[in-house]
């Protein structure tokens, strides 16, 4: 069956309509992009046609190529052919003009099918960017030419390696429309502009071709040279970024024709790269997050959550308040006395201000969006709230309380939620009669920019309430995972083992800094030592001491950090930690931590371990996240991730796993099953069943395969997927 189509209706002005039509986003698929050729070359031959209009069905241009085509069997011939001989050529070459109507979105291939047409009229709310980037490859139908022709150099940099949208009234303004309108008046004008450019009362403009918002080639290179140092500073291990500033250079120097088949070899190479199928794992897992079996199958609908509770206006609950308010949620924010009370609305105030700062706000916007958050200090208004969500201290018997209260003061049908990282939440709600709306809403700090919320359903939650938190995750920008009930739940237990791994190999002998620099070095936002000290070491004891509880049998108990702790080095709070810290925060080696490291290696009997002193980087990066692996495996085999590919997306927004590796099952997928389970299985001999192999990488190991494909699957067969 075929993959999409077009339409086309020729008025009785003489204008033909095509329509893409290939539900939801009207994906460029192969199957659209032939019938959008054969329509438009049905146009040209018809001698009623004066003009075309292209447009998309359901209120939507196109949301770009279709990427379950990616890594397809097309020659590249025929893939530049697409480029060059249909839309520079057929498409934008035709001898009858065209107008893109454009609502909704425009991104992609589909922007790039706009910008080859001789004008593009939009709505105001309609989004227009070129995302090829996120998904490790470049605009492969001209975009790298057309864009910087129309909208400046600078502009279409910055659009296209940030992969950032813009919106109709911005676009304007560049040029990259030429008129904003309502939806209503959308179609008319579009037609009308149409037959203006016949008539030559407007222009007949090919953007590729365009050169007046092009710097003369000299001032050109310079920008081309500042944007290539900043790609390679804020993503150093990625190549696609600087084959995109490749191409557009190409296109300024050489003449766009040659820019286009440039561009059109090196988007057909780069989706066949790891960097391509890591990154589209990821686009294709965070969109899975919210589909749970069992769940999401049973045809409930979501239920309307008008306000919402916040207990504790401490730095998680002023974040999450934050997040709910710029949704438009009602937010009630409840605190223990005035004081405390006062503090988190100036919290959740600073977060607002910070946004008007970076121009993500208006102030006025700003004003109105406080108007949507109450402080109170006692639990008679939380009588009509649908949602609760507690954020206080980690202490089991204050929470227990805190539920009970929350029993008698709220609805039946209200939600009882936690933000707890670590504590079982049987425990938690013990106290209660209602544990069937007892879950979690587990946010990331700072919760108002962290992408992630891990959603923890015990045995008797209810799917209703499970349904309701993933719709109230989806309002608020976060991609929700599902998980279940367990000490650290899915993200926090997976990555338990990161720093013990670390503080072993210091007992062992190696240096701290040479740890976090390997780690830093292979993608992750910091190392275990300096995220230590921005989590605070008292967090870590605490949370150290619920994993030892847990499962002592495979952790390492380091007292360094304990030791640390007894001198009043707590890490980025107290501006001492692993590291030292100026007025700004900025983080700089300290060589006294070699008495604490040199007492703790005492109290554990260890001396240096040459084979560990002389570990290479990438020993370093195997030791530290393989024991992460391992933890996973363990998390999957029990239930407690619904998939593989929840994890991936826990280990990438939830504690910053480079997204350009997939995720951490994805990345071990990498290095094979046999690979990492003869690794552990190596270090266990001599250090330990910290690092012993679990038994599901044993059975993955023995036969061959994927740590993320089900057991009776075969490696070659796992080895097919992105």
């Amino acid at each position: 069956m075929a993959k999409g189509r077009t339409t086309m209706e020729v008025g009785s002005d003489g204008v033909a309509v095509i329509t893409i039509e290939n539900p939801p986003v009207n994906a460029l698929s192969a199957d659209v992009l032939f019938s959008l050729k054969e329509n438009h070359e049905q146009a040209m031959k018809r001698d009623d046609v004066k003009a075309v209009v292209i447009t998309g069905a359901r209120g939507k241009f196109s949301g770009g190529a279709d990427i379950n085509s990616f890594g397809g069997g097309k020659k590249e011939e025929e893939v530049g052919a697409m480029s060059v001989y249909f839309v520079a050529d057929v498409l934008e070459g035709a001898k009858k003009p065209s107008v893109a109507a454009i609502d909704g979105l425009a991104l992609g291939g589909g922007l790039e099918i706009a910008m080859a047409c001789n004008s593009r009229i939009s709505t105001s709310n309609v989004q227009l960017g070129l995302p090829e980037l996120q998904l490790g490859i470049i605009p492969g139908l001209g975009g790298t030419q057309r864009l910087p022709r129309l909208v400046g150099l600078s502009k279409g940099l910055e659009m296209m390696l940030t992969s950032k949208p813009i919106k109709g009234e911005e676009a304007h303004k560049l040029g990259l429309v030429d008129a904003v309108v309502s939806p209503a008046e959308l179609p008319k004008i579009a037609r009308q502009w149409a037959l203006d450019i016949v008539e030559c009362r407007k222009p007949w403009i090919k953007s590729l071709y365009k050169t007046d918002k092009i710097e003369p080639l000299g001032e050109a290179r310079e920008i081309l040279k500042f944007a290539r140092a900043q790609a390679r500073k804020q993503a150093p291990h990625l190549q696609h970024p600087i084959v995109c500033i490749d191409v557009i250079e190409e296109g300024i120097v050489s003449g766009p024709r040659a820019g286009l088949w440039k561009e059109a070899k090196a988007s057909y190479d780069l989706q066949f790269t790891d960097t391509s199928k890591s990154l589209i794992h990821f686009f294709f897992s965070q969109r899975a997050t919210s589909k749970v079996p069992g769940i999401t199958d049973l045809g409930l609908r979501p239920r309307k959550i008008n306000s919402v509770a916040i207990l504790g206006g401490g730095l998680m609950g002023s974040g999450i308040a934050t997040a709910l308010i710029l949704s438009n949620y009602r937010v009630i924010l409840k605190e223990v006395n005035e004081n405390f009370l006062q503090a988190g609305i100036d919290r959740i105030k600073a977060n607002l201000q910070s946004r008007v700062k970076k121009g993500q706000m208006t102030q006025e916007n700003c004003q109105k969006t406080l108007t949507h958050l109450t402080g109170v200090l006692d639990y008679e208004h939380l009588k009509d709230v649908d949602l609760v969500i507690e954020a206080v201290i980690e202490n089991v018997a204050l929470k227990q309380q805190i539920f009970a209260d929350l029993e008698k003061y709220c609805p039946p049908h209200c939600i009882l939620s936690s933000n707890t990282s670590t504590i079982d939440f049987n425990l938690i709600g013990e106290k209660t009669k209602s544990q069937d709306r007892i879950i979690g809403a587990h946010f990331f700090s700072p919760a108002h920019i962290m992408p992630l919320l891990e959603i923890v359903r015990t045995e008797k939650t209810s799917p209703q309430v499970v349904v309701d938190l993933l719709d109230i995750g989806k309002k608020i920008r976060k991609t929700p995972i599902v998980v279940g009930n367990c000490t650290g739940f899915a993200v926090n237990r997976m990555f338990f083992p990161y720093t013990q791994s670390a503080l072993l190999l210091v007992d062992c002998g190696l240096d701290v800094y040479q740890i976090d620099r390997a780690i830093s070095k292979f993608g992750m936002p910091m190392g275990p030592f300096r995220l230590a000290d921005l989590v605070g070491f008292g967090v870590a004891v605490a949370t150290g001491a619920q994993y030892l509880k847990s499962f002592p049998e495979r952790c390492y108990k380091s007292v360094l950090i304990p030791t640390m702790l007894e001198d009043k080095r707590a890490g980025e709070a107290t501006r001492k930690g692993f590291y030292v810290y100026d007025n700004k925060r900025k983080a700089s080696p300290d060589p006294e931590i070699k008495k604490y490291i040199e007492k703790a290696r005492s109290v554990a009997g260890v001396t240096a371990d040459a084979k560990i002193t002389n570990l290479t980087d990438k020993d370093i990066v195997e030791m530290v996240f393989f024991p992460v692996v391992n933890e996973a495996c363990r998390v999957l085999v029990e239930g407690i991730a619904v998939k593989a590919s929840d994890l991936d997306i826990a280990s990438i927004m939830g504690m910053g796993f480079p997204s350009y590796r997939g995720g951490v099952m994805f990345w071990a997928d990498s290095l094979g099953s046999k690979y990492i389970y003869s690794r552990l299985d190596l270090w266990s001999k001599t250090y330990g069943n910290f690092y012993k192999p679990s038994t599901y990488l044993a059975e993955r190991a023995a036969k061959g395969a994927s740590l993320s494909a089900p057991l009776n699957q075969t490696k070659s067969q796992s080895q097919s997927r992105l």
